[in-house]
């Protein structure tokens, strides 16, 4: 059988866009594919075991990214994603993949039409223009110094101009290279595609309207490829285990807050730092690890805390468990939108947490069991779900025929 080639490019500016499109990769069938795998250099612990062919890449750094977020900044000016585009249609040219999957390299917008390669980016359902969303101040320089009863409607009257602002670079690159503008909705630009695939559900995030070129493709979920730590088989089973990790995308900062309040709870906590914070104190009921393996840590759970992206919600939902989101950024806060709505989730603000607006909320969701319900009915609906094979399907649909 002849092979067909595909291209896993991901921006490497946080975890997420590299270990969603890694937990695809390992799901394709290596009698009909040719894996390739383009990304910066730093996630190298996530390769292990794995033989796909990869190709370094460059990526702002997740501190550029980060800050620029944090900032409520554009995270690419024209130069960044015209060098992207360089750099991308170089790669295409040496791969000459058949399909290329993108996760939020934006600058395949461009790339990939001008190599004529069939495009299909991964988003989250939150981004469509045709799932509807209530935007919520994110913390930004504005959140320091208002309070949120008067930065929140603010910020829903600036949020268009926002977005085209946000907008503008990848038009202005697009402009250059002979393509069309996207227009000045944000929500355009992060998902403009040959198609689109949301790796979410529309039991969460219903859409309207939607065009055939946008589908559902269901969870991503990855776990690292590393053995649980030493004291993982000595845990006891007498109480409620509460799994905590703050991720990579600059909420790591709370997670002595987090620990602390926890503390006096009657709970054990199994808590991952990501690798990005030093732990001067460590409470009795806690055991702490750089890395867990997060699926089986969200198993274990009766709760799950974590900043409110989607990679780990989503573990914690497929496990059946609610998820306490601390959000930060416009991301965060979106996702966290839809799992309150149906009941499994409560949301605090990154930017307002205290120990003890976390222990309140924390006691309240493992003492009300309708949390938990809700959390096992997604888990139903995820399990319906089949990411791999949806992905194998617009492939082959989209890619070019084997060579």
């Amino acid at each position: 059988m002849q092979t067909q080639k595909i291209l896993f490019y991901a921006e490497a500016v946080t975890l997420a866009h590299v270990a969603r499109l890694l937990a695809l990769a390992q799901t394709m069938d290596r009698g009909r594919y040719a894996l390739h795998f383009a990304c910066a250099d730093g996630y190298e612990f996530c390769f292990r075991d794995t033989d796909y062919t990869r190709w370094r890449v460059d990526s702002i750094s997740s501190q550029q990214f980060l800050g620029a977020l944090a900032a409520g900044q554009p995270v690419y000016d024209e130069a960044t994603l015209s060098r992207y585009v360089e750099a991308d249609r170089q790669l295409l040219a040496q791969v000459r993949p058949d399909v290329v999957v993108g996760d939020f390299r934006l600058s395949l917008s461009v790339s990939a039409r001008l190599a004529q390669v069939p495009y299909i980016a991964l988003s989250n359902a939150y981004w469509s223009p045709y799932v509807d969303v209530r935007y919520t101040v994110p913390s930004l320089p504005m959140t320091r110094v208002l309070p949120i009863a008067l930065a929140d409607p603010l910020f829903r009257l600036a949020q268009p101009l926002a977005f085209a602002l946000h907008a503008r670079p990848l038009n202005r690159v697009r402009r250059k290279y002979g393509l069309p503008s996207l227009g000045p909705d944000l929500r355009r630009i992060y998902t403009d595609a040959d198609h689109t695939a949301y790796m979410d559900v529309p039991e969460l995030f219903p859409a309207h309207d939607l065009p055939a070129h946008h589908s559902y493709l269901g969870p991503v979920m990855w776990a690292p490829p590393i053995a649980p730590p030493d004291w993982w088989t000595t845990l006891p089973d007498e109480r409620a285990t509460v799994y905590v990790t703050l991720g990579s995308s600059g909420q790591g900062r709370l997670l002595p807050l987090v620990l602390d309040a926890l503390a006096p709870l009657p709970v054990q906590v199994l808590a991952a730092t990501a690798g990005n914070i030093r732990l001067d104190h460590v409470p009795d009921n806690a055991r702490v690890a750089d890395y867990l393996p997060g699926d089986a840590a969200a198993r274990r759970a009766a709760l799950v805390i974590c900043n409110g992206g989607s990679p780990t919600s989503q573990q914690a939902l497929a496990a059946g468990v609610p998820v306490l989101g601390i959000a930060g950024n416009l991301d965060q806060f979106l996702n966290m939108q839809a799992l309150v709505r149906a009941g499994a989730g409560r949301l605090l603000r990154a930017d307002r947490l205290s120990a003890a607006a976390v222990q309140a909320a924390a006691t309240a969701m493992l003492d009300q069991p309708p949390y938990a319900r809700a959390a096992q009915e997604i888990a139903g609906v995820f399990a319906q779900t089949a990411p791999g094979l949806s992905l194998e399907r617009l492939i082959g649909q989209l890619a070019r025929p084997p060579r």
